[in-house]
């Protein structure tokens, strides 16, 4: 059985990759790669990340304003923010968060905590999921998080990079726990320790991309934009001058792709000492949980009703602490 994998955090509206967005979709999905939440980052993204679903029906959109634009934000980001959500209902919350790291810094934190809770209490009011970016402020996080709760529809901790002792606070709030890439940055034997806390249910698989090219790959797959580009022929079409295509290689050498998702989950089936076959099944049925909320694109099932036309119908998701009932109403045949 072909492994089908999704890739619960990436970025194909940035402008470095966004004109290559259709190939790098395509060489995913050939690769087993079925869905992918494109995670919008300011208010200037936004209509990218709508355009890319619109066109793409593997692509699951999600609008947010990352913590390190908080300080561009305009004076009617919220109500653009909730005019997007509520225009187009398949889309989550993200990327949203904190950020006390080198770049995070730069931006005051107290803006960041407002940014932050207003698009938590946001997508806990519109009963949809919310992608959280969280570097060097867990702590912060979570105190936020236990105030704006509880959150039925979950939240996604992406490129999780925490320590394993706070996985089971964040658990107990509805985190699911996300890992990229960046993963392999970390010690083994830490990365192994953090892995191992995460319940089994709330393991999510992504890539990033453009960012977080894995350290390790594989050899089946190409891990770069520019060997991604040569498989597809992409730099070679558009008439640009030889000088113009080997720029184009050097710029896409250290970025990430979709397909290199295949090399996270080897990695981390690897240090949680499973199968990735097994791995690929357990993240896939969580990351179609947390996405499954009404209006989402996974919320529609096809039936045939008794004259044999094909229809839609939805479907009515009752979660629970740490299972999913799915309970389907078909018409009489």
């Amino acid at each position: 059985m072909a492994l089908k994998i999704f890739d619960c955090h990436c970025h194909l509206q940035d402008p470095r990759i966004l004109s290559m967005a259709p190939q790098l979709i395509e060489s995913a999905l050939r690769s087993g790669v079925v869905h992918f939440a494109v995670n919008g980052i300011h208010e200037k993204d936004w209509h990218l990340v709508k355009q890319l679903a619109d066109s793409h029906p593997s692509t699951i959109p999600n609008f947010g304003l990352h913590p390190w634009f908080v300080a561009d934000r305009s004076p009617i980001w919220f109500e653009t923010l909730k005019q997007y959500l509520n225009a187009v209902p398949c889309a989550a919350v993200g990327e949203i968060g904190l950020d006390k790291g080198s770049h995070g810094r730069e931006i005051p934190f107290n803006h960041q905590v407002e940014v932050f809770q207003k698009q938590l209490e946001l997508a806990k009011e519109l009963r949809r999921p919310a992608t959280i970016h969280c570097v060097r402020a867990f702590q912060d996080a979570l105190e936020i998080i236990k105030c704006a709760g509880p959150f039925p529809h979950g939240f996604i901790l992406h490129s999780y990079l925490g320590s394993a002792e706070m996985v089971s606070q964040f658990a107990e709030h509805g985190a699911y726990f996300s890992f990229s890439g960046f993963t392999m940055a970390l010690k083994q034997q830490t990365a192994k320790k953090m892995l191992k806390a995460v319940p089994l249910d709330r393991i999510l698989l992504e890539t990033d991309a453009p960012e977080a090219l894995p350290k390790v790959g594989l050899d089946s797959l190409p891990s770069t934009i520019s060997e991604c580009s040569h498989s597809t022929g992409l730099l070679a079409t558009g008439g640009s001058s030889s000088t113009n295509s080997q720029g184009s290689e050097s710029l896409y050498e250290s970025l990430n792709h979709p397909a290199n998702i295949h090399a996270v989950l080897h990695y981390v089936a690897s240090l949680l000492e499973m199968p990735a076959e097994e791995l690929a099944e357990i993240s896939y049925a969580n990351s179609v949980r947390v996405f499954s909320f009404e209006g989402s694109k996974l919320f529609t099932v096809l039936h045939i009703d008794d004259s044999g036309s094909l229809y839609s119908e939805r479907i009515r998701v009752k979660t629970f602490c740490r299972s999913v009932e799915i309970i389907f109403v078909y018409s009489c045949f």
